[in-house]
C-alpha cells in the first residue's frame, strides 16, 4: 500500500450492508411467507398476487420508516452525547485531560506518555478525541438515516420482487412448491453472500438464513392452511 493510501475496512460500509441484507431479506421471507399463506388457504391466483404486491409496498414502506425512526434516534443520542461533551471540556478542560490520560493508561500506555498523548490530541481536536475514544464514536460508523431508510426500502422491494414473479409465472397448482423452493434458495445466496462480505463463514451464513426462513414459511403455510379449512 503506498504511503498516504487509506485501508477500506469492512466497518465503513456495516451501516448500509446491514440496512440492504436486512431489507431484502425480510422482502423474500416476508413476501414469499405471505404467498404461501394465501395460497394454502386456497386464494385464487389473482388473490395471492395482490396479497403479495400489497404486502411488498407496505413491508418496504415499514422497512424504511423503521429504520428512519432506529437511525436517526441513534444519530439524536450521540449528538446530545457531543453536546454534553463539549459542555464538560468547555468548564473542566483539565478533568477532561486526566480522563483521557486514564482511558490511555487502562489500554496500556505509561501514565506519562499517556498524559502526552491526551494533551496532544486535545490540542489539536478535544472533542473528537472524547467523541472517538470516551464515547466510542466514530466518523466511519456515524448514522445515516436517510441512506439506511432508502437502503431498506430498495432492498426490501427487491426481495420481494422475486417471490413475486415466481408467483405470477407459475401456475396455481404448484404455485407454493416453486415458490418456497426458489426462494429458500435466493434466501440462502443471500445469507452467505452477507456472511462473506461481513467476514464471517460463507456456508454458516447460508444455513441460517435458509433455516429461519424454511420454519418461518412452514409456519405461515400451517396457519393459512387452518383458516382455510375452517373459513
Amino acid at each position: 500500500m503506498s504511503a498516504g493510501q487509506r485501508e477500506a475496512h469492512r466497518t465503513e460500509r456495516t451501516g448500509w450492508l446491514r440496512a440492504a441484507v436486512l431489507g431484502a431479506n425480510d422482502g423474500i421471507l416476508s413476501t414469499s411467507s405471505l404467498v404461501l399463506g394465501v395460497a394454502t388457504a386456497h386464494g385464487t391466483h389473482g388473490n395471492v398476487l395482490i396479497a403479495g404486491f400489497a404486502g411488498l409496498v407496505a413491508g418496504a414502506m415499514s422497512m424504511a420508516a423503521g429504520e428512519y425512526v432506529s437511525v436517526h434516534s441513534q444519530a439524536d443520542t450521540e449528538k446530545a452525547d457531543l453536546a454534553l461533551e463539549s459542555e464538560e471540556i468547555k468548564n473542566d478542560n483539565a478533568g477532561e485531560h486526566r480522563e483521557l490520560a486514564a482511558i490511555y493508561v487502562a489500554r496500556g500506555l505509561d501514565p506519562a506518555l499517556a498524559k502526552q498523548v491526551a494533551e496532544q490530541l486535545m490540542a489539536h481536536d478535544a472533542l473528537g478525541a472524547h467523541a472517538r475514544d470516551e464515547l466510542g464514536i466514530s466518523e466511519t460508523v456515524t448514522p445515516r438515516p436517510i441512506q439506511a431508510a432508502l437502503a431498506s426500502a430498495a432492498s426490501f422491494g427487491v426481495g420481494g420482487a422475486v417471490p413475486l414473479l415466481v408467483a405470477a409465472f407459475v401456475p396455481e397448482p404448484i404455485l407454493a412448491y416453486v415458490v418456497a423452493g426458489t426462494s429458500l434458495v435466493f434466501l440462502a445466496l443471500l445469507g452467505g453472500l452477507a456472511a462473506s462480505a461481513g467476514g464471517a463463514g460463507l456456508l454458516t451464513g447460508a444455513l441460517r438464513v435458509t433455516f429461519w426462513g424454511a420454519l418461518a414459511m412452514a409456519i405461515t403455510s400451517a396457519a393459512g392452511a387452518i383458516f382455510g379449512a375452517v373459513a
